[in-house]
């Protein structure tokens, strides 16, 4: 299965000539990378398209003149993917804090599963840099999630996560109605009640090193609260499907 790496990107300049040639040791020949760049004024997309010239056309750019959102910038990717023949979309972060040695084991499951999760929140998995409270803040809105949704998948909040384009064709990119984080937890908990298999794997989440980051504490707790929105939207759009 051809699979495409989507790297969003703000102000990742201290990060992206780093991250792309060590995804590349750990995908498959035939994989490529899109970085989906939301107007950086620090060069970020001069950098791609300098390294453009070693990868050639396994690197590609989708440069966009303002920040639109997680959530876009990743449906943006989803849909160019799709219109390019790829088979398995990666999301994943620029800044290392998504490993890129994960990316083998999660493309081993993708072979025999829906979907594949990078999970902090199963055996095996954790997080390292951060406090005692981003900690706490970060499980406890998972597992409130979890309850509020009846969805099993333990690390619904998590950005590292590997989709067939059959299961994004379920989830529906055109009935998302998540702007932020809170897309993570939306299109894990439609994958689950469409049907799919989905797979989470354990994995080491340091806090990034380099550059500043985009969550905050007022970020996550606006997508927890959106959770309630989610499953009632959910819950509409399937009622509309059997009707």
């Amino acid at each position: 299965m051809k699979l495409l790496v989507i790297i969003p990107t703000y102000n990742e300049i201290e990060n992206i000539t780093q991250i792309v040639p060590e995804v590349f040791k750990n995908i498959p020949e035939n994989a490529h990378i899109l970085v989906v760049d939301d107007g950086s004024p620090d060069g970020t997309a001069a950098a791609v398209k300098s390294m453009q010239a070693t990868f050639g056309e396994r690197l590609s750019i989708l440069e966009r003149s303002k920040k639109s959102g997680l959530a876009d910038a990743y449906i943006t990717g989803f849909k160019w993917g799709f219109d390019h023949g790829f088979d398995v979309l990666c999301e994943m972060d620029a800044d290392f804090s998504h490993k890129p040695e994960y990316l083998v084991q999660l493309y081993d499951a993708i072979q025999t599963n829906d979907a594949a999760i990078g999970s902090r929140n199963i055996k095996g998995g954790a997080v390292e840099g951060w406090s005692a409270l981003r900690n706490f803040i970060s499980k406890g809105g998972s597992l409130y999630s979890r309850l509020i949704l009846g969805c099993p998948i333990k690390d619904l909040t998590g950005g590292f996560n590997m989709w067939r384009k059959t299961t994004l064709e379920k989830i529906d990119l055109d009935s998302i109605i998540s702007k932020g984080y809170s897309f993570q937890i939306e299109m894990k908990y439609k994958a689950y009640k469409s049907g799919c298999s989905v797979k989470e794997i354990p994995i080491v989440f340091p806090d990034r090193t380099r550059g500043e980051s985009k969550m905050s504490k007022g970020i996550f707790m606006e997508a927890v609260k959106a959770v309630f929105k989610i499953k009632k939207a959910v819950k509409e759009q399937q009622r509309k499907k059997n009707a």
